[in-house]
């Protein structure tokens, strides 16, 4: 009687191709969620989020954070940087107009469109949650470029960085002589918005400030000025470059924004008169 032949065993690489095949993907996760990615940031007392200015997905993503935190019921108050310090919408209740709203945080459509940060601070009104003007009002601005007590606010690398940061982001067109009181204006508006961010402290909750992202560099913005007992985390968006953390407690890539050449736009600035 013909026997049946034996099957063959599995070549042992095969079975180790398997193995890892199985294993590696049990390894692989979906990328975090929203929410995930938010409560990595939690608990906080303070959560600053540096924004790229002319980029619409973060205004949406600041957005999702206070619609998500006002849910929770943990957020205290959103602070703004579009916004000077001393107005709010404390008194306002949540079913106030836009033009109320506006009106009531002496909002400049010309400086910051209301188009683009409109979603974020009603989300705030909505749930009831006050929105605060954080940043340095203009008419104490002449009075912080000469203010030379602002020069030491800094270490001294800290503050070469910052100098240096002046320069780059008014691309290179300052005159020399001018560094050092826009640093100052730039010392003085970090400072008014954490001194607007203590002021708000609600035990328990969290305060989201709303801010281009050289505001809330870990080394050179509002973190800063901040008491030590204060929990603070630092997030940046950052519009298609390269995730470096740059000592941001974390940093969320959104697509690359539209080109745009700011500094044709500051050369004709500056060539108006006045």
């Amino acid at each position: 009687m013909n026997k049946r032949p034996a099957r063959s065993a599995m070549h042992p690489v095969s079975a180790v191709v398997i193995v890892l095949t199985v294993f590696l993907a049990g390894c692989v996760s979906a990328p975090p969620s929203f929410e995930q990615r938010l409560n990595r940031l939690l608990p906080t007392d303070i959560l600053l989020v540096g924004e790229q200015h002319d980029a619409a997905a973060h205004q949406q993503i600041e957005r999702e954070i206070v619609e998500s935190l006002a849910a929770r019921r943990q957020l205290a108050a959103l602070a703004v940087e579009m916004a000077e310090s001393g107005t709010d919408t404390g008194k306002l209740p949540a079913a106030a107009t836009e033009a109320q709203v506006r009106t009531a945080l002496r909002w400049s459509d010309e400086a910051w469109p209301w188009l683009s940060y409109g979603p974020v601070v009603m989300a705030a009104v909505r749930a009831g949650v006050p929105v605060l003007g954080a940043n340095l009002p203009r008419a104490r601005m002449k009075d912080a470029m000469a203010d030379v007590s602002l020069d030491a606010q800094l270490p001294v690398a800290a503050m070469q960085m910052q100098q240096e940061a002046i320069r780059d982001g008014h691309c290179g067109l300052l005159p020399a002589m001018q560094i050092g009181p826009m640093t100052r204006i730039q010392i003085a508006r970090d400072r008014e918005m954490a001194r607007t961010l203590v002021e708000a402290r609600v035990p328990g909750k969290t305060i989201v400030l709303v801010s281009g992202a050289g505001h809330t560099a870990p080394a050179l913005g509002v973190p800063q000025h901040l008491p030590t007992d204060v929990r603070v985390r630092t997030l940046r968006l950052d519009a298609g470059a390269e995730e470096k953390s740059g000592g941001f407690d974390a940093v969320w890539t959104t697509p690359t924004a539209p080109a745009k050449d700011h500094c044709a736009e500051l050369r004709n600035t500056l060539r108006k008169p006045g």
